[in-house]
């Protein structure tokens, strides 16, 4: 019998990578990327001249390779979309011992 175990939330983490945290956000900004881009119809090859980069850059980012690529680059990304991007920071939870990070993204 195969002995199931229940993720994290966080694949990357459940992996036991180093840089979790960032590979989620990170995978989490190319996801919605993606899906801008797919929602408008536009090639990868359109997607990179509004983005400023390179297709072939564009297409290893949304295939989920993106050690290459800041999430400011990302965050910059979405904002060329049309965007809004905002960052807070609050305090983190009584119980917890460090802070998180996520991503939320607005309706």
């Amino acid at each position: 019998m195969t002995a199931i175990e229940k993720s994290s939330g966080n694949v990357y983490a459940d992996l036991g990578l180093p840089d979790a945290d960032e590979m989620l956000v990170k995978a989490q900004l190319a996801m919605k990327i993606g899906e801008i881009i797919k929602a408008r119809r536009w090639t990868q090859q359109q997607a990179a001249e509004v983005l400023g980069m390179t297709q072939p850059k564009l297409s290893t980012m949304l295939r989920g390779q993106f050690r290459g690529i800041s999430e400011a680059k990302m965050l910059e990304c979405l904002a060329k979309l049309g965007r809004n991007v905002q960052i807070v920071v609050g305090p983190a939870r009584r119980s917890a011992a460090a802070g998180r990070v996520e991503v939320v993204f607005a309706a």
